[in-house]
C-alpha cells in the first residue's frame, strides 16, 4: 500500500475547531458531576428553566476556594472540587450561548480595576524586592517529616550543630 505524504480530510480538518487539545481524562470527570446533576435535578435542566448567574458563580467558587484550602474532592459527591468547577462554569456559559440565562451580575465596574491592582502589585514587588519562600502544603508535610526523622527542619536553620548530631 503506498503511502500519501497527505490525507485531503488534514487541509481541512486541521482548520476546524480541535477537541483533540482537551484533556479526556478532566472531560470524563466533568462528565461524571454533570451525571450526577443531571440524577439530582434532570439532565439538561438549566437548559429548559435557565440559571441565574449568582448561583453558579457561588458555586464556582465555592468549590475553587474549598480545592485551594486543600479539600480536593467534594464531600457530597466524592468528585474532585475543580471538575464541580468546571461543570459549574459550563453551565453558566452554555445558558449564555444560548440567551437563557439571568444576568445578575452587579453593574459593570467601568474602569480598569485589573491593571490598577496590577500596577499596585508592581509596587509592593518594588517594595520588597526579596520575596520570601511561601508556606505551602508540601513545605509543611516535609518539614514535619523532617522533624521527625532527625530534628532538622528542611530548607530551614538547623538548631543541632553537626558536631553534636550524627
Amino acid at each position: 500500500m503506498e503511502e500519501k505524504d497527505t490525507n485531503p480530510k488534514d487541509s481541512v480538518g486541521v482548520a476546524k475547531a480541535p477537541m483533540s487539545v482537551l484533556s479526556a481524562p478532566v472531560l470524563l470527570e466533568e462528565g461524571l458531576v454533570m451525571m450526577g446533576g443531571a440524577r439530582k435535578y434532570g439532565r439538561h435542566n438549566f437548559r429548559g428553566v435557565g440559571v441565574k448567574a449568582s448561583v453558579y458563580y457561588d458555586a464556582f467558587m465555592r468549590h475553587v476556594m474549598a480545592w485551594w484550602e486543600g479539600e480536593d474532592l467534594d464531600p457530597e459527591s466524592g468528585l474532585h472540587h475543580l471538575a464541580h468547577a468546571r461543570a459549574s462554569l459550563g453551565v453558566i456559559r452554555d445558558a449564555e450561548i444560548r440567551g437563557n440565562w439571568g444576568d445578575d451580575r452587579p453593574p459593570k465596574t467601568d474602569f480598569n480595576w485589573v491593571g490598577e491592582a496590577n500596577i499596585l502589585a508592581e509596587e509592593v514587588i518594588e517594595k520588597y524586592p526579596e520575596s520570601k519562600e511561601p508556606y505551602t502544603q508540601l513545605k509543611v508535610k516535609l518539614e514535619k517529616v523532617a522533624d521527625e526523622d532527625d530534628g532538622y527542619e528542611l530548607g530551614g536553620p538547623c538548631d543541632v550543630s553537626p558536631e553534636v548530631h550524627d
